[in-house]
Order: structure tokens, then sequence, then C-alpha cells
């Protein structure tokens, strides 16, 4: 079992340097890899360097960055709800992150002054993050009250829908210039981080990524029942806590950076579990770590198949991979979801 688990960790991590060098490769430019490997030393022609270095590169790492912070968003979800359908997308933490990130882009428009200094990569990430925050300890709060899985999904649903519309509020009151930058963020791409914004995006993920590998052990218990994890010595109340936070921070700092990415946190952990057959967290972390990013990165690579300048929305190829998932879930496990 272990040999054959091994065996799929070493296809997904060959599956996942595949892609990144094929991300490279595709784009409104087609580069040949030697090309590109050489341009991403410095090696060939101005233009060749300028965009493997300055665009797709960054684009790259972003998407693996992304995917590694959504997949590990879904799992700390679904173990902390016992909800095979959580996820940041779903249950609208995602919308607290873009009214977040509204609140700093738009209130130029709606206060009617000048609020440049506040249009810092730092002052974004952190209204997102606070806004994903608040709508989760909110689902969280509402979680106490509805015991049932759909009812809880129903009451996610139902916050993002209530954090929308006041982010429609914001669009109404905002500037034409200002609306037209939130417009083209909200549409979600990876497209737009530069190396810069990796130095706040990377560190960020890489952090938090590892500190969900240190809870494995303590997730397998929280899985089985807080009652029961209490009477082991777990301390659920300090984990609750460091789950809420690492996945605000997540959800947050790829919503900032990258606008709100639809699916990815839900499908990932499903897709690891029907992958390795099994549901401990030892081997669905690091297998999501790994094929969160190859989706992430296939899907850019999907975007750009049409080439001549011309590049599919990102959130239109998530959801064609993501929906059948959740729908694949409503169908097998109607009795576990209801």
């Amino acid at each position: 079992m272990k040999s054959k688990k091994t065996y799929l960790f070493l296809v997904l991590l060959i599956c996942l340097f595949a892609l990144f060098f094929l991300d490279l490769i595709f784009g409104s430019v087609a580069i040949p890899l030697k090309t590109a490997l050489n341009a991403l030393f410095g090696n060939g022609t101005e233009s060749d360097v300028q965009i493997i270095q300055n665009i797709r590169l960054p684009k790259a790492i972003t998407a693996v960055l992304s995917g590694m912070a959504l997949s590990v968003c879904g799992i700390l979800m679904q173990t902390l709800f016992r909800n095979p359908l959580a996820g940041p997308y779903v249950l609208g933490v995602n919308s607290g992150a873009n009214l977040g990130v509204a609140l700093v882009m738009l209130s130029s428009g709606f206060l009617s002054i000048e609020l440049n200094s506040f249009f810092s990569d730092l002052s974004i990430v952190t209204a997102a993050v606070i806004g994903a925050l608040a709508v989760l300890l909110l689902v969280m709060a509402v979680a106490k009250k509805i015991k049932n899985n759909t009812g809880l999904l129903l009451a996610g649903i139902m916050l993002g829908q209530m954090v929308a519309a006041v982010q429609s509020l914001l669009e109404y009151f905002s500037d034409a210039e200002s609306l037209k930058s939130f417009v083209l963020w909200n549409m979600a791409s990876i497209s737009n981080t530069t190396l810069s914004d990796l130095i706040l995006l990377a560190p960020l993920v890489i952090i938090l990524c590892l500190l969900s590998l240190l809870l494995m052990k303590r997730l397998d218990v929280l899985l089985l029942g807080e009652d029961y994890a209490n009477s082991l010595g777990l301390n659920v109340k300090q984990l609750r806590l460091v789950i809420i936070i690492t996945t605000g921070v997540l959800s947050g700092v790829v919503t900032a950076f990258c606008g709100p990415i639809a699916f990815i946190g839900i499908a990932i952990p499903h897709l690891s579990r029907l992958f390795l057959k099994t549901s401990l967290h030892k081997y669905i972390i690091p297998a999501s770590i790994i094929l969160g990013p190859c989706v992430m990165l296939l899907c850019d690579i999907i975007c750009q198949l049409p080439a001549n300048g011309v590049l599919l929305p990102l959130n239109v190829i998530t959801s064609v991979i993501g929906a059948p998932v959740v729908l694949y879930l409503l169908l097998k496990n109607n009795k576990a979801i209801s």
C-alpha cells in the first residue's frame, strides 16, 4: 500500500514539474523549451528573457502557490466543519475577502477622497484577510446552531450573497476608474503578479502550508468529533483557532493577488482522496499540496490555448473542473451531506 502511494506521489511530482515548464512555454508567443530554459537563466534574446523572467515565471509560481493555498484551505475547512462540501468559495470566505479588497480599491469613489496610499499590496492583503476571517467566524457561529451539512452549506451561500450585496453597493457608488480596476481584478487571474508581489505571497503560503503539515495527526483526531478529541487530550479550541487563522490568511492572500478563484479549494481534497483512497491527513495534505498546483497550472495552460492574444477567464476553466466534482459528491454521498 505504501509503495503504491509513493508511486502516486512520484507521478504527481513529475506532473507538477512538467506542467510548470509547459506553462513557461505556452502563451501568446510560443517559446521552445530549450529557449525558455536559457531565458530562465538570463541567456538568449532580451525579449525572451523579459517574457520568461518577468511575465511567465511569476505567473507559474503564482499558480503553484495559489493551488497549494486553496487546497490546504479546503482540507482544513472540510475537517473543521466535518462537511465534504466545505470550501472557501462555497462557504462565502472568498466573498469576505472580495469585500475587503473592494473596500480598499473602491473607497476613493465611495468616500470621494483620495486613498492612493492604501493601494499597496500590503493594504489589499490585510483587507482581504480581515474580510475572509470575518466571514469564516460568522460561518462558525452559524455552524453551532445548524447541525446538518446541507443547512450549513445554504447558510454559507446566503452569507456570501449578503457580502456580495454590500460589495455591489460599493461598486455602484465608486468612480469609473476604480470600478474598472476592481472588475478586472474580480475576474480572477494569476497573470498580474510580479516578482515583487511574490516576496509577500510566497512566504505566507509556504509557512502556513508547512504549518498544516504539522497539524496532520491532530486533524485526524478532530475529524472523529470534538468530544472524542477532547477525551484524548486534544486542545480543540486552540486547534480550531489555528485552523481559522490559517484558512483566513491563505484564502485572503490568494484572493488579494489573484481574485476569487472558484472550486479549487473544494475539488482538490476530494480528488486527492479519490486517487489515494484514504482520508488520513498525512497523505491527503501532501497530495493536495502537489495536486492543487498541478490543476492550477493545467487551468492556466488551457486558458492560453486559443493564442492570438486571447486569454480565457481562469474561473471558467476552474469551474469546468471543480463543478463536476461537487456534483459527483452530491450524487455519490447524498446521505452524508444531508
